[in-house]
């Protein structure tokens, strides 16, 4: 059986609180479990220690047996030693997407235009001077 270590919400609206469980992957994420294995408070700070409760004990006991955790899961075991996560790096994300970079370029053409109008509308302008200074 293939099991994960994973957040199940619980908690009401907008005052989010996660059990840590361990379950099986074809378990729905709030639904049936194996065992509960830490709890994770997103409404405290993050230096508090009551954020995330972790039994270390049991997930050694389920890394050992198997189990894969979920990448936020990943992030809190790495952060409590117990596993070594890599460092992702998508350069792409902070890049706009495919519409906004096609205004971004209407918004350049728009204003490369102006300048060149405006670099015309100068250049007439300092010829009627220039003809009126050779007289």
């Amino acid at each position: 059986m293939a099991t994960k270590i994973r957040l199940a919400r619980a908690g009401s609206k907008k005052r989010p609180y996660y059990h840590i469980v361990i379950a099986d992957v074809r378990a729905p994420r709030d639904g049936r479990f194996i065992e509960r294995v830490g709890a994770y408070n997103p409404m405290l700070p993050k230096d508090s220690e009551e954020r995330i409760k972790l039994d270390v004990e049991r997930i050694q006991h389920w890394l050992s047996s198997g189990a894969q955790p979920t990448d936020r899961v990943h992030r809190f075991l790495d952060a409590a030693g117990l596993l070594k996560r890599e460092a992702r790096n998508n350069p792409d994300k902070a890049k706009p997407g495919k519409k906004a970079q096609e205004r971004l370029d209407e918004k350049r053409q728009a204003e490369e235009d102006a300048a060149a109008a405006a670099a015309e509308a100068a250049a007439e302008a300092a010829a009627p001077a220039e003809e009126a200074a050779a007289e």
